[in-house]
Parts: structure tokens; sequence; C-alpha cells
């Protein structure tokens, strides 16, 4: 199976293809990559990377398949051994080094390494190289992949299953929780296992979401006394982690084993240590695993006992790591689909009974969703990961105080720097993502309410004057409060932005009739400056701003925002009229209506 992006579905993965995964995740690099031919004289196929794009992958490949290299896999430069020294330029590696894998003295592969800096490859590095190349050929050959002509058997590769491409639900599809009651299941069967290579008192598997940016735990084994308190704070599957706050995440990002023997100074820094500390344990190994040549998790161990683990443990739970590839790879079961409307007598219903759906917007919001799905799997893979890899390698250093106060101080601002750059990725990457709201009955007033204690002191150092209205009876509604303060408080500093000192801001909460039920009705009206015609159609499309520092994404999500609660946004602007923005949202009509009780600080009045 050729190399493909990570954005879609991928078929199962072949012993083939874990095979070279695994010599690539031991090799000491950034950047690796193996290939296979496939028939004689053929093009290499490679089936497994790590570090390099799809771009740099697919030029290597084609250096690689030249008539010289294909024929007696000669070198550019060989300097002793079988390693080839490869000239080429690539975005992301200055120095490719590679090895010809041989069979009874035939080639049928290559293994590459990439590296940045341009100096030359030590002696010791061609010769793990030369190891590794040797090491892939005795694993195919002790699977019985080589057939009578050398070239991999066909039974084996050439008929794998190759997956179709992706559609654009499939690729703007969030992520989706990987837990599931069978998962749960293995995992703890596989770490029970485990136990008997490498002992420990807790241990517990976590897969990584790149696009969310956190781990989520799987599965756990052990002694889970500590674990049974059903506290929101205590670690259990489903429990998700941030990669900042975690030794899991620390792991991930550094792509190296972690061994802590003193919990004690860690505790505070990473929330898995400080649940492990509370129970009283004392040394941890926290370890990344691969799938497919990308991270896919994190496997913890943890014991009561000091100095316990070493990071050479992490090898010896080689097949225990092979086997749990094998549980995160397998298909996740999809929902049924819903059964076809019938028509009368049961009969399906014909497209002439049915309604007309208007494609076209469909097909164009089908669209924009998959180019932003496709854009922030790749803002998650390929730029939050590199920038969470400097910045922990900036804190090594700063926190080391090994330099002096003037490099100390360009590399600190560096890093405040690197952080309001992933703060804006996490910005794009969190609108990217479905909302997950946590509904309850909220009062609206009581929202808008917080809203402007939130923004209080600006509207009294602007002498903004906020005038309220709100009807005597609301009727509640069902939503995430979080989430709706978050929306007003993005219509309430856009208003500020646009007024002058001394404007007007008006407030106007009032209950309609919709349907059979209610619906409660913001209106938020500023007499700031209006804006344009051309561009009020605009405002809510995703990443159009005209602000020299904004990322275009404040009134998208506020439109999201409100999307998702079943209710609409509207706005409207002219000249000597400001701008007024709409909300509708569906109250619950069922039980007594609301009364509006005031609450908490209001915001300074003045004027009037």
């Amino acid at each position: 199976m050729a190399l493909t992006t990570p954005h879609g579905k991928q078929a199962p993965e072949t012993q083939l293809q874990r095979t070279l995964t695994s010599v690539l995740n031991e090799l000491p690099v950034d950047s690796a990559l193996a290939a296979i031919f496939h028939r004689e004289n053929g093009p290499l196929v490679g089936h497994a990377v790590r570090g390099f794009t799809a771009r740099e992958a697919q030029s290597i490949l084609r250096t690689l398949s030249a008539p010289a290299f294909v024929s007696a896999g000669s070198p550019q430069e060989q300097d002793g051994g079988r390693t080839v020294r490869l000239r080429m330029i690539t975005p992301g590696a200055k120095s490719l080094l590679g090895v010809p894998l041989k069979y009874r003295n035939r080639t049928y592969g290559f293994l590459v390494i990439g590296r940045k800096e341009s100096a030359s490859f030590t002696k010791k590095e061609k010769t793990v190289m030369d190891q590794a190349g040797e090491d892939v050929t005795k694993a195919l050959d002790r699977d019985g992949l080589f057939g009578m002509d050398v070239i991999l058997s066909r039974p084996l590769v050439t008929n794998e299953p190759v997956p179709s491409a992706p559609t654009a639900a499939e690729m703007f599809a969030a992520p989706v929780s990987q837990l599931t009651p069978q998962v749960q299941e293995q995992i703890t069967a596989l770490l029970t296992e485990a136990s008997q290579i490498v002992s420990y008192d807790r241990a517990w598997v976590c897969h990584y979401d790149p696009i969310a940016g956190n781990v989520e735990v799987l599965g756990m084994a052990g002694d889970l006394k500590g674990e049974q308190k059903d506290s929101k704070k205590d670690m259990k599957p489903g429990h998700r982690l941030a990669l900042d706050s975690s030794a899991a995440g620390w792991a991930i990002r550094h792509r190296k084993p972690r061994v802590d023997h003193d919990l004690a100074s860690t505790q505070g820094r990473f929330l898995d240590h400080k649940q492990l500390f509370k129970d009283r344990f004392q040394s941890s190994l926290v370890f990344p695993f691969f799938v497919r040549g990308q991270v896919g998790g994190t496997l913890t161990l943890a014991s009561r006992e000091a100095g316990r683990y070493q990071p050479t443990d992490a090898r010896t739970l080689e097949p225990t790591i092979l086997k749990l590839a094998d549980i995160l790879q397998a298909p996740a079961p999809t929902a049924a689909s819903p059964a076809p409307a019938s028509g009368p007598g049961g009969a399906p219903a014909s497209a002439e009974t049915s309604a007309p759906v208007p494609l076209e917007p469909i097909i164009r919001k089908q669209e924009r969703q998959a180019a932003i799905g496709e854009f922030s799997a790749f803002l998650a893979t390929e730029v939050r990961e590199p920038l969470g890899s400097i910045r922990a390698q900036l804190e090594e250093v700063t926190g080391e105080g090994i330099l002096d106060f003037d490099p100390q101080t360009r590399v600190e601002n560096a890093m405040r720097d690197l952080i309001r750059v992933e703060a804006i990725l996490n910005e794009i990457l969190d609108f990217a993502k479905p909302l997950e709201l946590n509904r309850r009955l909220v009062r609206v007033p009581e929202v808008i309410e917080s809203a402007l204690t939130v923004v209080a002191t600006d509207l009294e150092v602007t002498r903004i004057h906020v005038a309220k209205e709100y009807a005597p009876i609301l009727a509640p509604v069902r939503g995430d409060e979080a989430k709706l303060q978050q929306v007003f408080l993005s219509i309430f500093k856009n208003a500020c932005e646009a007024m002058t000192p001394g404007g007007q801001l008006t407030i106007q909460v009032t209950q309609h009739r919709a349907g059979k039920g209610f619906e409660d009705q913001i209106v938020i009206k500023n007499d700031g400056a209006p804006i344009p015609a051309e561009i009020v159609d605009k405002v809510f499309e995703p990443f159009f701003t005209t602000k020299r520092a904004g990322t275009g994404l404040g009134l998208a999500t506020v439109k999201k925002i409100v999307e998702e609660h079943g209710g609409s946004i509207t706005i409207g602007s002219a000249p000597g009229e400001g701008t007024t923005v709409t909300i509708r949202l569906p109250g619950v009509s069922r039980g007594p209506a609301f009364r509006h009780r005031s609450r908490g600080r209001r915001p300074p009045r003045r004027g009037n």
C-alpha cells in the first residue's frame, strides 16, 4: 500500500508495514522512510514513513526509482559499507542517507533517513543504517514475504486493499472517542498480560488525538483502589489530558520515554503524576508508541517502589506495543444508516413524492467543511506538533539555567511568540471541531449579565452607557451557559471596538411564539461605526476579518454556537443607525417560565 495521508480512512496495516514501521521507530532520527520494489525494474512503493511530508517522500521515491538505482542500487556517493548519500534538495531535510535493501544479492527496496543539518553523516550512523537494513531483510525472510524471484510475494503485497478517496464528510469528521467497551476490555487484558514482562502496580494506555491536542485514557489495569471514588478529577477510561499538563503529553511532544523516580517533584506539573502521588506511588515510566509511523499514544507504568524503571524497559514491551497497535487500528463500528422513507403500502418513497432538496447549497457547505477539515488536520500534525516539540526543548534550555542573561531573555521572548502562535492554532482547530455542549436550563438575561461583568472595566473606561430591557417573563433555554456567554462576550467586544467613548449599547430580550413553542429574541444594538454594506454579508464567514491581528473566527464561532443551539443570528448595519445583532434561541415551552432576577454587579450606568 502506497503512502497515504492521515486524513482519511486507512486499510488495515499489513505484516509488511508493521515490520518496516518497527524498524523506523527504532532509528534515532526525526525523518525516515522505507520503500519496496513490487515488480522487476518497477517503481518504489513507500510502506512506512516518519517525519517526511508526502511531497518529500514522493520526491525521494522518484529519485530512488531511477534506472541507475533499480539496476544495481548504485549510489551517487558511497563511502564505505552499503550506505548511499543522496544528493537531493528537499524542504525539510538537507542531508539524506539511504541503504539498499538486498536479499540474495538483489536489491528489493531502500531505507532512507533525513537530517535538517547539512553536516556529513558519521561512521556510526552509517553502521546503524547498515544494521537496520539487515534487520529488515531478516524480518521479511522470517515472515515468508520473499518469493522465488526475490521480489516480495504478490499475494501478501499487491493484493492488499487500497483505501478509497475520503469523502467530504469523512475528511471533516471530528475526532471521535476511541473508547468503546470492546477496546477497553482488550487493552485491560493486554496490560494484564504485560505485567508478566515488566511488573507494575498500575498501568494505563492513552490514545493521542492530534486535532484535539490531548490524550484520552482508553484502559487501565492493576491497583485501581484510588480510582474508584468516581471523582471528576480522578483518571479513568474516557478521561482526557492536555499535552502541556501531563507526563503522557511530555512523552508525545519529545517522542521518547520519560522515567520519574520522584513523583513528588512532578505532581505539581503533571496531572497524571498528581493522581499517582495522591495514591502514594513513587516511580513511573511513560513512553510513546507508534501506529503507521505516527504517534498513536502512550503507555504508562507506575510503581510504589522507588527507582523501579529504566528507559530500556520500553523496548522490553515491544511485543505488547505491536498488539496495542493492532487494537487501535482496527476499524471502528459504523452506525447503521437510517432506513429509507416508505411510501404507501410500505414501498420506498419515490423521488416524485419526496420534497425537493436544494443540493447546491449542501454541496457548497460540504466543500467548505472538507477544506476546513483538511486544513485543520494539516495544522494539527504538520504545524502544531513541531511547534510543541520546539517549545518543549526551549523550556528545557531555559529551565537548566545555563544561559547568560541576554541569551536567556531572547529565548524567553521567542517562547512568548511561540505560545501566541500556538494559541492562534488552537483557535483554528477548535473551530474545526464540532461543539460539545453541556446543556441545562439557563436564563438568557443572567448569561448576558455574566458577560457584561467580564467587560465591565472596558465599558467603564470608554464611558459606554448600557441600556437593558428584559421582558418580565421569559422562557428558559436549554443550552451550554459557557458557550452562550462566549457568544455575548464576542458581540460586546466587537461593539466596544466599533463605538467611540460615550456611546450607547442597547440590549433587549423578549419572548415570541414560534410554532407551538416559544423563542427568546435578543437584540444587541450599538451606535458605533457601521459595517460597510459590501462586507456585511461576509462577517460570519470563517477567516474573514478586517482587523490587522484577527483570525476571522470570532463571529464565525458565534454563528456556529448559536446554530448548534437550534437558533439563528442575523446582523444589520446602516449609516447613522449603527449595528444591530439579532439572536433567536428556542425556549423550553414545558414548565413555568422563569422570571428574571438581577444578580451580580452591573456595569455602571452613565448618562440619562
